[in-house]
């Protein structure tokens, strides 16, 4: 059965973009999501979306499961090959077609890592405001793929918010373009946000028409401690209320601060319950003025200390203190969970002490940090990989994690998705009449079920 595959993908693609030796298998039967894998029977690199289209076409026909990849970045298992079949690995799709200043817009193929669209459209005097914190790495179809958040969010949105229109090959081998270059264009179903956020399960995305923006004039950024975390999520509410939408307003608790300074040794304080990192970018004056506020409000809501970098280094270092916050953590143990959950700002504490008695609860090392501006949280279990029963503990306290967002009017997932970590945990989110209606658009595009099965809809 392997050898009939191999032969029939090479013949498509050319034997050197086929492997099905043990070691490349391994290489792609996980993502980096922990304890989840599963061995596929192929991988294969096609180089176009003829070719895309052709392995697809061959897969319906013999019932082949195929599961998309990009860089396999993700954090919710959803390029893991839970059925088998063939990994399509989409990383040769890696040109960036066209940047237009004019029309402020960029057409990629989807295998380009977002943060070489990002300096393209910098180089060009523009911005892509997208900003995973995987953006070195995860690619543009990835972001795609999963609606991918970022450390812009706030004030910029999501990666919905900047697709335009999408090459995409559908499982029975057609190949479709969805919207296009227009931001107002509402001829048909908006089929291009359908297929954002679908985790491979409709289609494999083969090319983004994305929007750009003017690149700011200059940027600026601070950090304020706090004793707690609830004075921290106060300050965050009368940021927002006083009529300032930072570009950046992100949190630490205390066990990711102490994480980060042994780690990086930014000079953080140790003796702070929060730290609340905020920035802006724009027209200088605007910029200065919103930081100036930022700090005073920060101050009257009983801020230990607050700090504006003085320099682009400083600034640089203190975002690196929240993009380090991962790894960070991961020196405490040699296996770390990183979830996501989202709830309403002003529920951010409320969420965040649920999470701390439920790691109590369970006898865990739960810290938590995340995006304080849009309520979104990221609790990181560190546990012993060799610790069956601690596993099985942390299983248990994100489950708890999850319905305490749902009961808080948050979700299960604010921008890692759904793949095949929370999809047990989807209907208590949606209900059954939701994901049943998942399920028949999931069949209406792909009747014979070989796209990412064990994910969304199937």
């Amino acid at each position: 059965m392997t050898a009939k595959l191999a032969e029939a993908l090479a013949g498509i693609v050319g034997p050197e973009h086929v492997s099905v030796e043990p070691g490349a298998l391994a290489a792609h039967a996980r993502d980096a999501t922990p304890l989840f894998d599963a061995m596929p029977q192929a991988v294969v690199h096609p180089g176009s979306a003829e070719e895309v289209a052709a392995i697809l076409r061959y897969a319906t026909a013999e019932g082949v499961p195929v599961v998309p990849r990009g860089a396999g970045s993700n954090l919710c298992a959803g390029t893991v090959p839970l059925h088998g079949g063939i990994v399509l690995v989409l990383t040769r799709l890696n040109r960036i077609l066209e940047v237009s200043r004019d029309e402020l817009l960029a057409r990629v193929q989807t295998g380009v890592p977002t943060a070489k669209l990002a300096a393209a459209a910098a180089e060009a005097g523009l911005l892509y405001a997208p900003d995973p914190g995987s953006h070195t790495v995860s690619t543009v179809g990835g972001n795609v793929a999963t609606c991918a958040g970022g450390l812009r969010g706030l004030k910029y949105g999501v990666t919905r918010n900047y697709v335009l229109g999408l090459e995409a090959v559908l499982p029975t081998g057609e190949i479709i373009r969805t919207g296009g270059r227009l931001w107002k264009d509402v001829a048909g179903y908006d089929l291009t946000r359908l297929l954002t956020g679908s985790e491979g399960t409709l289609a494999v995305i083969t090319e983004a028409t994305v929007a750009l923006l003017p690149k700011p004039e200059t940027t600026g950024t601070g950090v304020a401690y706090f004793p707690t975390l609830a004075d921290a999520s106060r300050a965050v509410t009368a940021v927002i209320a006083s009529g300032i939408v930072p570009a950046t307003l992100e949190f630490l608790d205390q066990k990711c601060i102490a994480a980060v300074e042994e780690f990086a040794g930014l000079g953080l304080r140790a003796d702070a319950g929060a730290l609340l990192l905020f920035g802006d970018d724009g027209q200088a004056a605007a910029v200065e003025g919103n930081l100036a506020r930022i700090e005073e409000i920060c101050a009257g809501e009983g801020a230990l200390e607050v700090t504006l970098a003085e320099d682009v280094a400083r600034a640089d270092a203190l975002l690196a203190a929240r993009r380090c916050s991962l790894p960070a953590l991961s020196r405490l143990g040699s296996l770390t969970v990183l979830e996501d959950v989202s709830v309403p700002r002003h529920r951010l504490a409320a969420m965040v002490a649920r999470i701390d008695e439920i790691a109590a609860a369970h006898d865990l090392l739960i810290a938590t940090f995340g995006h304080a501006g849009d309520g979104n949280l990221h609790p990181t279990c560190v546990l012993d990989p060799d610790d069956g029963e601690a596993i099985e503990r942390c299983h248990q306290a994100f489950a708890e994690i999850f319905s305490a967002a749902i009961a808080l009017d948050g979700t299960i997932t604010g921008e890692h998705g759904v793949g095949a970590a929370k999809l047990p945990y989807l209907e208590e989110r949606l209900g059954g009449d939701q994901v049943a209606l998942l399920g028949r658009i999931k069949r209406a595009f792909d009747p014979a079920g070989i796209l990412n099965p064990g994910k969304l809809g199937s």
